[in-house]
């Protein structure tokens, strides 16, 4: 990962080596799990996204550990990372991911952060977290588009996980976009009863207020919450390298605030950052460094519990 062309500063360490591999010898204990999930086999738009996850730990190079604004350095925490899940599509794909999400519920990890990928990984991620107890989950996708597709692809996680038994009604989706959904499936999402926040109410109500009101909503009685960070809910000039994104999404930096907000709530179990192609990417790189800036606001947040 080292890149010599970097220059090395024992006062500036780079994140990317606050991150150190887990021990496949032992049983970790960490605070922050790391787990690469390269899927893209079934993806509705053919993509590139398996070259992710790699992609993002390099970028993680050009950040410190350090939130000034915050007065906040990750690197108090213990983080592992458990590699990338060989060959993730597909049934016997998810499978793999399970052993893969079973293992990093044995290092008690306060958060794990699976990078995708594209969205199909929210569907054996969860449930795998889960368990037996997928109705006592909940839900917050931040993602310009339902997931309620048939079929198993990237645009049918939320689907596939009402179906196993996760209630519609622990759902809150939040940044569903203008003319990228369809009709049928807002109704489909109506009928499950799943709350939904559409982009425009970005410009009527405090951030922090629509992260309260969708975790208290999917996380109500304390239980476990999953979070799905699909980038495509942003401002497809920000992110060049997700190739369902649209003009007029939220911003990188609303993404950033949002990736802490819900980290910071120890309801938030994990979370998934999704529908970034590496390889299709600005030469600036400038979709999979806002990925890597996700990971370390989850950090952010997961020290801020403790505030």
């Amino acid at each position: 990962m080292a890149d010599t062309s970097l220059p090395s500063d024992p006062l500036w360490p780079r994140a990317a080596h606050w991150i150190v591999p887990a021990s496949p010898a032992d049983n970790p204990r960490c605070d922050i799990a790391l787990l690469g999930i390269p899927a893209f086999e079934t993806s509705i738009t053919p993509t590139g996204a398996h070259a992710t996850p790699a992609a993002v730990r390099d970028a993680l190079l050009r950040y410190s550990t350090y939130a000034a604004s915050r007065d906040i350095d990750v690197a108090a925490l213990t983080a592992l990372d458990f590699g990338d899940v060989s060959r993730p599509d597909f049934p016997d794909g998810e499978a793999r991911v399970t052993r893969a999400v079973a293992r990093v519920v044995e290092s008690r990890a306060s958060l794990l952060i699976a990078l995708g990928g594209d969205n199909s990984i929210t569907y054996p991620v969860v449930r795998a977290l889960a368990g037996d107890a997928l109705a006592d989950f909940g839900l917050v996708t931040v993602d310009a588009h339902h997931d309620l597709r048939d079929g198993i692809t990237n645009g049918s996680p939320v689907r596939r996980l009402i179906e196993a038994g996760l209630p519609g009604t622990n759902i809150v989706q939040i940044g569903i976009a203008d003319f990228s959904n369809s009709a049928a499936y807002a109704a489909r999402a109506a009928e499950h009863g799943i709350t939904v926040i559409h982009r425009a109410e970005f410009a009527r109500r405090p951030l922090p207020q629509l992260l309260a009101y969708a975790l208290e909503r999917a996380g109500a009685g304390g239980r476990p919450v999953f979070v799905d960070l699909d980038v495509d809910v942003c401002n497809r000039a920000e992110v060049p390298g997700c190739p369902s994104a649209a003009p007029g999404g939220i911003t990188a930096a609303e993404l950033r605030d949002i990736a802490f907000l819900v980290a910071r709530d120890p309801r938030a179990v994990g979370i998934d950052i999704t529908e970034i192609d590496a390889t299709t990417d600005a030469h600036d790189q400038r979709t999979v460094r806002l990925a890597a800036l996700l990971v370390l606001e989850a950090a952010a947040g997961v020290i801020a519990r403790t505030y």
